[in-house]
């Protein structure tokens, strides 16, 4: 499922115009990359928490020339699924 097909779904759903279910679909998806950037973390009840995790500086090899390279720290989000969203897929 790809967001213009959420979009609809809402649409349908919620019995709203398309234009006003994509304004709420960016609304979210916009509040979460937000709050992420700031470092936050975004917990949805009933479906999971998106959060900043660090990474750290790790060792590897360039695929393309096989030699070791130095792979910096980073942030990365990360997603955990909500205790019903796992059970319904169990």
């Amino acid at each position: 499922m790809n967001k213009s097909q959420i979009i609809e779904l809402i649409s349908r759903k919620a019995n709203v115009s398309k234009k006003t279910a994509t304004q709420a679909m960016d609304i979210l998806v916009n509040s979460v990359k937000s709050n992420l950037a700031a470092g936050k973390t975004v917990t949805i009840t009933g479906f999971g928490t998106f959060s900043v995790s660090a990474r750290a500086a790790r060792n590897g090899v360039n695929p393309q020339t096989g030699k070791a390279i130095r792979i910096p720290s980073s942030k990365v989000p990360r997603f955990k699924a909500g205790k019903s969203l796992r059970s319904l897929i169990h």
